[in-house]
């Protein structure tokens, strides 16, 4: 038997700002972006990974939260309390110089990390963090 990841999710308070953001800036291609009953599902993935995508959802998208469940979520996304993704890549530095052009929240310029990844750190507009990390020879 077979596990693999298929999805996973970001929360996002804005379709179109985490768009331009994981579309432009990071250069993911948008999956799907289909309105359904007054909601919208969105997916990204990086074109090296056909069968993995990042669902971009409203935090606590269930129609059954309870409101204050819904400001709980949307209080914590908004402190950037929620965690993001870690991306990897074979040329960090360079990844760091296109999202930092296209206007990305630098949290850490890139940096060799005793744990054997060369990373750095940013936020995305709806406050999450994200890592992009090379592996190092070791």
């Amino acid at each position: 038997m077979e596990i693999k990841l298929s999805q996973c999710f970001i929360a996002v308070d804005d379709h179109d700002k985490a768009l331009a953001f994981y579309r432009d800036a990071l250069g993911l291609e948008v999956r799907n972006d289909v309105a359904f009953e007054g909601m919208r599902w969105v997916t990204v993935g990086s074109p090296a990974q056909p069968d993995v995508e990042i669902v971009l959802e409203p935090p606590a998208a269930n129609p059954n939260a309870a409101p204050a469940d819904r400001q709980a979520m949307a209080e914590l996304l908004a402190k950037g309390m929620l965690r993001g993704v870690i991306f990897s890549t074979d040329d960090v530095d360079a990844a760091f110089e296109r999202i930092r052009a296209a206007g990305g929240e630098v949290l850490q310029e890139p940096v060799d990390q005793p744990y054997g990844v060369r990373d750095c750190a940013f936020r995305d507009p709806a406050g999450n963090m994200l890592r992009i990390n090379q592996s190092r020879p070791r």
